[in-house]
């Protein structure tokens, strides 16, 4: 791409401060962590974070963590690992300080996760990019975002409304329509599955058939009926084809009732309509996208060829994209990629991907 930074490698918020303790950090004797609240312009949400700060005689860049899907806190941790704890510590060692916050409901902020969207977690990064400006210890030019999976999409809104973020990390994050993002995920989640190819095939068709329906009634009042409608129709025709098969007994089971109650949420119906193009369009800072090759959750070839040809439509002139093998969804060495192998992993963070990291944010923040 002419003009533009695209390394292709495969190393496969307006707040108040409410209250501040600061503590020795244990681990690196030149910063502090600082347990932080503050709160968005109408006070309806208090924010809960660490702000890890290396002690220097000047105001520091700074990054702030933006989680993933499903309800984290600030440490990032998922299936036992500490993402966001582990990338905060590496960074405060080489003069970069953080900010991670608990999500909505979690920990020490306030709010309900449930009733809330990818667009007001978009805004929950803003408070907090407003919270560090009136911070003399923070460099106010440079602070920088890095998202992992839906966290991703999240800095990419960000970053179109505020003129205050520096930078952007992507971390396996998110650059597909959701509609198609929900297939490609479930279908590669299914082949890795020990089904049978049969139920392999059932589990393809139904989830097909809702997520089309979801999204066709998104913005609609009807959209519980018609996916119980959807799925009553399909399960008549699933239950013959089943006895065509003549075995005795029938292990599939859809999770119809838990899947419309996740579908009907403001989260699921923002998320179906979400197009990244229209974010991606705007973005001229600085861009950091990283995959593992193993990822099963986030596809790298899908979303990193989303990343790189929407910030081209932007024309954005410092785009590093980077492929890394052995990879999961969350930066682990690892074999398959499966989620059930994440808990038998024992690293907390590939060690390749900190100093890539880190190595990329100094060069932009000299």
């Amino acid at each position: 791409m002419k003009n533009v930074l695209i390394v292709i490698i495969f190393l496969f918020l307006g707040g108040c401060v409410a209250r501040k303790h600061s503590v020795t950090d244990a681990q690196t004797a030149e910063t502090t962590a600082d347990s932080v609240h503050f709160c968005n312009a109408d006070f309806s949400i208090c924010f809960g974070g660490t702000l890890l700060i290396p002690q220097t005689e000047k105001p520091n860049p700074v990054v702030i963590f933006v989680s993933g899907s499903g309800k984290q806190d600030r440490d990032g941790t998922m299936a036992g690992h500490k993402m966001f704890k582990t990338i905060a510590d590496y960074l405060a060692q080489i003069g970069i300080a953080s900010l991670r916050i608990d999500d909505r409901g979690v920990g020490e902020t306030g709010g309900i996760y449930e009733e809330s969207t990818t667009a007001d977690f978009a805004a929950d990064v803003l408070t907090a990019i407003n919270y560090l400006k009136s911070r003399k210890d923070i460099d106010s030019k440079h602070i920088g975002l890095i998202g992992h999976s839906e966290g991703g999409a999240v800095i990419s809104i960000a970053a179109t409304q505020s003129s205050d973020v520096a930078f952007l990390v992507s971390l396996a994050g998110l650059a597909s329509d959701g509609l198609d993002a929900l297939k490609k995920q479930n279908r590669d989640l299914v082949e890795q599955s020990e089904l049978p190819d049969y139920d392999k095939k059932r589990s393809n068709e139904i989830n097909g058939l809702m997520f089309e329906t979801a999204y066709r009634y998104a913005d609609s009042d009807s959209m519980e009926y018609k996916l119980n409608s959807t799925y009553d129709e399909w399960k008549i025709k699933d239950d013959k084809y089943f006895k065509s098969l003549n075995i005795e007994f029938d292990h599939f089971r859809f999770p119809v009732y838990s899947y419309v109650r996740t579908a009907v949420s403001p989260w699921y119906r923002y998320f179906l309509r979400y197009n990244p193009e229209e974010f991606l369009s705007q973005i001229k800072v600085p861009v950091l996208a990283l995959n593992g090759d193993k990822d099963i959750m986030v596809s790298y070839k899908d979303n990193l060829t989303n990343i790189e040809n929407g910030l081209k439509e932007a024309g954005n002139t410092d785009v590093t994209v980077v492929v890394l093998p052995g990879l999961n969804h969350l930066f682990l060495h690892c074999k398959t990629g499966a989620r059930r192998e994440y808990s038998e992993l024992k690293e907390e963070f590939a060690p390749e991907v900190l100093q890539l990291i880190g190595d990329w944010i100094s060069k932009r923040i000299e």
